[in-house]
């Protein structure tokens, strides 16, 4: 059994930007299951990483969990997170979920990917995030502002996939496009599609989970973009373990068994999210939203071109 219980009083202190009810239930699991302790403390990501940076050598964080993989790209550049070598995260977690250089491990998955009204658009109407830059859509597209690191990763993928010149070109378009001026969050664009006063958006599905779960009744969908070509593009929360951690060997058994099945299933269902690792299974409701081909492209990207991707949102004037 992977999971032993522990002989010695033992504590893994753990920075997260996940808030506590969406992880407590794991550690607390993790605690029966071994007798490791988890003290943890949530914030915002960039006030955790702030912290991290002050404290040095002196922290008392061995694990930082936080959502996007630009924020945890960013976290390994500044030096925050160490490397690990474990059999059991290679296993558990594709590579394309994860930093090619393993301080960062994928723990859920979220797709960014199009919601629709039933009432004024079909499916077949729909074919990918490009097509959104379209004529068609002139008047009928809502977003969520720009200043969101969510965007800024999917332009930075979008950067990857078709180069600067033509993923400005689409941003132009969509902010071409635009309803109303970009919106707070992905809860109320989904809410201004609802009530007609645009016809599309794009949100992280576990938002659309969320109001959906509240409000069954809105005529909201899903869309996949993209399913004939590259795929949906996909982001991830995760976690490494902090460059100067006290307690690095039962950190390890925490993130190991974070990426393990009964884990994955839980974290996916409190979440909303899907599992990282493709062994567990999603919840009837998530599955109801179907099934999709994600883009396999590998998600540090979102990371590596954030800084090109903010340059060129400013450029296309999308706020």
């Amino acid at each position: 059994m992977l999971f032993a219980g522990s002989s010695h009083a033992a504590e893994v202190v753990v920075y997260s930007a996940r808030i506590e009810q969406l992880i407590k239930p794991l550690f607390d699991d993790f605690t029966s299951k071994t007798g490791i302790t988890v003290k943890f403390t949530t914030d915002k990501e960039g006030a955790l990483l702030a912290r991290l940076l002050a404290e040095g050598k002196r922290t008392p964080a061995d694990m930082l969990i936080t959502t996007d993989a630009g924020n945890l790209w960013e976290a390994a550049r500044k030096g925050l997170l160490q490397p690990v070598d474990s059999p059991i995260l290679t296993a558990n977690i594709p590579e394309h979920l994860k930093d090619p250089d393993s301080r960062w491990f994928g723990l859920t998955v979220r797709a960014r990917t199009i919601v629709y009204n039933t009432q004024k658009v079909k499916p077949a109407d729909l074919t990918s995030y490009a097509a959104l830059a379209d004529p068609q859509w002139h008047g009928r597209l809502c977003l969520r502002t720009s200043n969101k690191v969510y965007n800024q990763s999917l332009v930075a993928m979008m950067i990857a996939e078709h180069g600067e010149a033509e993923t400005e070109r689409i941003v132009k378009g969509w902010v071409a496009n635009l309803a109303t001026d970009p919106l707070p969050d992905d809860t109320r664009a989904m809410e201004f599609v609802a009530a007609g006063r645009c016809d599309v958006t794009l949100v992280n599905t576990y938002y659309f989970g969320r109001l959906m779960n509240e409000k069954p009744d809105l005529p909201l969908a899903i869309f996949w973009p993209d399913q004939d070509s590259t795929g949906v593009h996909v982001n991830i929360s995760g976690a490494g373990i902090t460059r100067y951690s006290k307690n690095k060997s039962d950190a390890l058994k925490l993130l190991e068994y974070l990426s393990s099945v009964p884990a994955q299933q839980l974290f996916a269902e409190l979440n909303m999210e899907f599992p990282a690792n493709p062994q567990a299974q999603v919840g009837e409701f998530i599955r109801s939203w179907g099934t999709f081909k994600a883009n396999p492209m590998n998600v540090a990207q979102a990371g590596a071109l954030q800084a090109k991707a903010i340059k060129l949102i400013d450029r296309a004037g999308y706020r």
